[in-house]
């Protein structure tokens, strides 16, 4: 994939490691694509607006009023303008910022007026990015949807060494192909996926329904990073509190048949993430009237199976999606029951998460999850937020079903 006519605009931080920006400059130009920056006045301390205009061959912007220019609404032009912005470098203090929402100056307005996706790369003393701080504002920006590249392990300009060195402008760049690469693929794709979210309920008569604890969260939050890039994706969700996703078709469901009647419907698909905590069983028939307390008898009620919807969508031969993964909620022995449904099932992923912790379980905001694939191999996303949790998972589902043994 061609980097020509890529936009990009590169807000140049305070910073040893600012010089860097040249470098990447550079790079970006000679692989033809459209840079403009913002100097922060913190930045101006290590390079010159005239060094990086020389290499751009445009202005360089600095102050968050400018007469000659403000008619445009710069920090709402300038995002609008990029495909991508890149903050480089990421210090502790600019990171503190963004956490928190500061609109101070020209860069940060742009960074919260953005439509576009942010970069972040860090770079700062070892001790600081471990600090208990820092750490905490990574995850609050990874949880606003911030992209980061770094930082490394190596040799700092104050003569430590460890976690905390920026990353070269080649991995950057690196970064940004695989970035756009993986965009315009989906752009002249036309990939499409479905998602399975929430609960669903089995009536035994108008009032009374056996379910569960599912809020739909995980599901939706999915849905909601597929769009993001780019994939048309639909929705089906059962009984659900949450607001239906902005530019998401949304099917919205109550039973398991009617779920798998929604899933054919939106077949075929290039991926298929079943959330859904579907019920496993429902009574044989629905009692057309409410049943009186006194003639209420469990043991005269028959259940039957509901269908198994990810087991439908794996084994699949007409219109099976390239990449179908499913979510395993359990209770105890968590990685051995989700290897066996993994192995039952044949679906390509499993995301196995632990429900009896009320903390990453059903209604939580959080999650952990541990992906184990085809091969029984096993890796964990750490608690974060569901959202995190999301982007997570469609990253990984996206490199898979690009990888060439899936998708030709």
């Amino acid at each position: 994939m061609t980097l020509k006519n890529k936009k990009i605009l590169i807000i140049v931080g305070g910073g040893i490691s600012a010089y860097k920006s040249l470098d990447l400059i550079r790079l970006l130009k000679k692989n033809d694509m459209e840079v403009k920056t913002i100097l922060t006045k913190s930045g101006k301390e290590f390079v010159t607006p005239l060094s990086i205009s020389t290499l751009t061959k445009s202005k360089t912007f600095e102050n968050l009023f400018d007469s000659q220019s403000e008619v445009e609404i710069d920090h709402i032009a300038l995002s609008r303008w990029a495909d991508i912005i890149v903050v480089m470098p990421t210090t502790a203090n600019f990171m503190s910022k963004l956490s928190i929402g500061r609109a101070e100056d020209l860069a940060t307005t742009v960074l919260l007026a953005a439509d576009k996706d942010i970069l972040l790369v860090p770079a700062m003393n070892v001790r600081m990015w471990l600090h208990k701080a820092t750490q905490s504002n990574l995850k609050i920006l990874q949880d606003f949807g911030y992209l980061f590249v770094g930082p490394e392990k190596g040799e700092m300009a104050c003569g430590e060494y460890g976690e905390g060195k920026m990353s070269s402008p080649r991995q950057i760049l690196s970064y940004l192909k695989n970035y756009f690469d993986k965009r315009d693929i989906v752009k002249k794709k036309k990939l499409k996926a479905l998602v399975t979210a929430g609960p669903t309920r089995e009536y035994i008569d108008p009032i009374r329904y056996i379910s569960n604890e599912s809020s739909g969260k995980q599901g939706y939050e999915i849905a909601i990073a597929l769009n993001k890039l780019g994939i048309k994706t639909t929705l089906i969700t059962g009984p659900s509190k949450l607001a239906s996703p902005k530019g998401i078709k949304v099917k919205k469901i109550i039973t398991a048949d009617e779920m798998l009647n929604e899933v054919k419907k939106t077949l075929p698909v290039n991926l298929a993430v079943c959330t859904a905590a579907v019920t496993d069983f429902k009574p044989a028939e629905k009692n057309k009237d409410k049943i009186k307390k006194d003639e209420l008898n469990f043991q005269s009620i028959n259940f039957v199976k509901n269908i198994d919807i990810l087991n439908f969508l794996s084994k699949n031969n007409r219109n099976r999606p390239q990449i179908v993964a499913g979510f395993s909620a359990e209770t105890k022995n968590v990685i051995k029951n989700s290897k066996e449904k993994m192995k039952n099932k044949n679906c390509d992923l499993i995301f196995a998460n632990d429900v009896s912790k009320k903390d990453i379980g059903f209604n939580s905001d959080f999650n952990k999850v541990s992906i184990i694939d085809q091969r029984g191999s096993i890796n964990t996303i750490q608690k974060n937020k569901k959202s995190f949790i999301a982007n997570k998972i469609v990253q990984i589902l996206l490199d898979k079903l690009l990888d060439d043994r899936n998708f030709n």
